[in-house]
């Protein structure tokens, strides 16, 4: 064990051993969510301020989009620009004006800082004000920090919705209470969610981030939200301060975190318990129906979380009350402990909840615990496959739909799948 990492340990309210470390960390930048998110807002653009490293890092999680042209983009800055020999400004404003010459589609366009425009200190927040006056009204222009150097990467979809909140219209005083669905969620998991909404009588029903850059909701002291995402502090706080609620409840990852997070709203809106079971019935069969086959698989399997996504602690409560399986220890970067409070009330007691990361001493108790199955970021699953652990990139569980009851089962094959692979390899 390294003697330099910090350590605390105590017992929380729920009888789980939480573990705070400091040290070493092995996490992507926010840069990375630019892959889900570009997807999302289907006339934003994302443009990253940054290296050649930056756009090959994005390139890379991407993949390689060949029949249609991607919604990011990297001004890549240069040695020019890093000794101070050209103006930052005028380049990137000679950037931004080739990008929506060319791409008049584009509505809302983030720059997005990097770890080498924050350590020039470059001040992309008044960039922004300036070619918004500048491309209004056809484009808005916003931005956030992508940065790697204090973040982890769901944090980029947290900084970039938190951006979104000062632009969402006001709600009128007297409107209806209404409910917003906050977090990137594929479209076919929206409309899932909009459709048992609907039958729950919950209306109006709206989602952050918006399908198209002018249609983002409206926001105010009538406006009720549920969180589809554990990694959203900083957006959760400014909805707050524009008088929103949050209601608190479990992540909808699986059967049961999902149908707490559908009576949360039930109960907000003042839904019957026979109206409630009547809508989320089907759902909640299909999901049961679906999760049957994985539960031999992954039974008394014992899992091991390093702290990557932040989704680690309702993925692991999915794993150990639907799966079965024995959790060694629960890393995640950041614990929010008022968002995940129902989360850790259903883990079983003497759960080990590691938050932060000494990398060396880590790596060293699941080199020791020999899990079944590692839940880590890229950069430690190839040297851990190859002392034999089987792993699961932790980044595919963003990349994939998972939340609902229609994706349950879909989640318990990304768990399952590298445990049958090295089955198949061994025999």
């Amino acid at each position: 064990m390294n003697a330099h990492a910090p350590v605390t340990a105590f017992e929380n309210e729920h009888g789980l051993e939480i573990r705070q470390e400091r040290g070493q960390r092995a996490v992507f930048c926010g840069l990375t969510g630019i892959v889900w998110l570009h997807r999302k807002i289907q006339d934003a653009f994302f443009l990253v301020v940054g290296s050649r490293t930056c756009a090959h890092l994005i390139q890379s999680a991407a993949g390689v989009m060949i029949f249609a042209e991607p919604r990011f983009a990297t001004a890549i800055m240069d040695e020019r620009d890093l000794a101070g020999l050209a103006d930052m400004n005028d380049e990137l404003d000679a950037v931004v004006g080739r990008l929506v010459a060319r791409r008049p589609e584009i509505k809302l366009l983030f720059l997005v800082g990097s770890c080498p425009s924050e350590v020039i200190k470059l001040d992309l927040s008044r960039a922004a004000q300036r070619l918004s006056r500048s491309l209004a009204p056809d484009v808005r222009v916003l931005s956030y920090s992508g940065s790697g150097i204090e973040t982890t990467f769901t944090q980029g979809e947290d900084a970039c919705l938190a951006s979104l909140v000062p632009e969402m219209p006001a709600e009128a005083a007297q409107a209806e209470t209404s409910l917003l669905v906050v977090g990137a969620l594929a479209d076919v998991v929206e409309d899932q969610f909009a459709r048992i909404f609907s039958e729950l009588g919950i209306g109006p029903v709206r989602f952050l981030p918006a399908r198209r850059a002018g249609a983002m909701p409206p926001v105010g002291e009538n406006t009720r939200y549920l969180l589809a995402q554990p990694f959203l502090a900083d957006t959760a706080r400014a909805l707050e301060e524009r008088g929103a609620t949050r209601l608190a409840a479990p992540f909808p990852l699986g059967a049961e975190g999902t149908t707490g997070w559908l009576k949360a709203a039930a109960e907000a809106f003042g839904v019957s318990a026979g109206r409630f079971e009547a809508a989320t019935a089907p759902g909640l069969r299909r999901a049961e129906q679906a999760l049957a086959p994985y539960r031999a698989m992954l039974a008394q399997r014992r899992i091991f979380f390093f702290p990557d996504s932040q989704l680690e602690i309702p993925l692991a409560r999915f794993l150990s009350r639907e799966m079965g399986a024995e959790l060694v220890e629960v890393g995640t970067p950041y614990l929010h402990r008022g968002h995940l409070d129902r989360e850790m009330a259903l883990l079983p007691r003497g759960t080990r909840i590691v938050e932060g990361q000494s990398l060396d001493d880590q790596m060293d108790r699941c080199r020791q615990a020999r899990p079944d199955l590692t839940v880590c970021g890229l950069g430690l699953a190839n040297p851990l496959e190859a002392e034999g652990l089987a792993t699961k990139w932790s980044i595919e569980l963003l990349f994939t739909p998972i939340q609902g009851y229609d994706q349950a089962g879909d989640l318990a094959e990304l768990f399952a799948r590298p445990l049958v692979r090295r089955t198949r390899l061994e025999v």
